[in-house]
């Protein structure tokens, strides 16, 4: 990690941490560092690992940040929250804004955040030598849990297919510098054709999930992929659950043997789906917590989690909210 001093920090109210190796960062890594470069009036450190990422939390924490830029995609942001919960009550938090730099931005876009990442980078600039009015969003934040490891926080948490598509990119479609809603598309339609085209069962595995209904009873169910988030919309403009339930988590599962799956792609992606039913392998609710037992890989905000049910249920909960600054 490279950074400013500790004690050079302390007089700063507005930390930055980027992430160089995030997909729109590394693509545009000259333009990207030139644009740091005018922003002087802000402390800045570079992270690229969790390691690095808790590093840099820890100084922006120490220097009393009021306010935090972050510049990356999803994983960046993730693994920046994830530190932030684990050592500062929410109370003292600094507001965030998210600069998308990343493969995927998904946060950034629900958001509202209009425009590449140099464009977001020189209104910061421009609001810092002349502040004025900026949007405020509040959003809560997932937060997985199991014993025997550290919570995680983000924003989406996915399974069965989800877990597969992000899990293939990171070998092969990300290396190709593919980034943004072209990389989701790509992503999602390797997921369903490797599903439905017969591909190994290792690599394109439904999931088995394992849950409790009202009476107690554990019920094993098995489904192409399942999905819980915080956002309202992903990239897109998806918007794959139709809950009405006045609770912060969006849910949606589908079923393995879903009825008429190919039919109703279009509604389930595009939050029309409140005529799929639960009987015909189609399921969505909003709820304030989710617990599964499943011994498979889950993503969270694009980085991949292994859970093994003998410490018991992955138990999903909302935590925050976040106040973010939206430029």
């Amino acid at each position: 990690m490279t950074s400013n001093s500790v004690g050079d920090f302390v007089s700063a109210r507005v930390g930055l941490i980027y992430n160089p190796l995030g997909g729109w960062f590394r693509k545009h890594a000259a333009q990207m560092q030139s644009l740091l470069a005018t922003l002087p009036e802000i402390r800045q450190i570079q992270a690229t690992s969790p390691v690095e990422f808790e590093q840099a939390v820890i100084a922006i924490i120490e220097a009393k940040i009021e306010w935090l830029v972050v510049v990356g995609g999803d994983g960046t942001l993730q693994g920046v929250i994830s530190c932030l919960f684990e050592r500062l009550s929410l109370d003292r938090w600094p507001e965030i804004t998210i600069v998308p730099a990343g493969t995927t931005n998904m946060t950034a876009l629900d958001l509202g955040t209009n425009g590449r990442a140099e464009q977001i980078l020189t209104r910061i600039r421009q609001y810092v030598h002349q502040p004025g009015e900026v949007k405020r969003i509040k959003r809560p934040v997932l937060r997985i849990e199991q014993a025997g490891t550290r919570n995680v926080y983000g924003m989406i948490f996915g399974l069965g297919l989800i877990a597969r598509g992000v899990k293939f990119s990171h070998s092969q479609i990300k290396h190709m510098g593919i980034t943004g809603n072209i990389f989701t598309v790509l992503i999602v339609l390797r997921s369903l054709v490797g599903s439905f085209l017969g591909r190994p069962q290792t690599e394109w595995a439904p999931v088995h999930i394992t849950q409790e209904d009202n009476t107690g009873t554990l019920s094993e169910k098995v489904y192409l992929f399942a999905l819980v988030s915080t956002l309202e919309r992903l990239l897109l403009g998806i918007r794959p659950y139709w809950g009405q339930e006045p609770a912060p988590l969006r849910t949606t599962f589908v079923e393995q043997h879903s009825k008429h799956f190919w039919r109703n792609i279009w509604p389930l992606i595009a939050g029309r789906g409140h005529h799929l039913k639960r009987e015909e392998g189609y399921i969505s609710y909003n709820a304030a917590s989710v617990e599964l037992w499943l011994d498979d890989e889950y993503i969270v905000d694009g980085e991949l989690y292994h859970a093994s049910s003998q410490y018991g249920p992955v138990k999903i909960t909302a935590d925050g909210p976040i106040l973010f600054r939206v430029f």
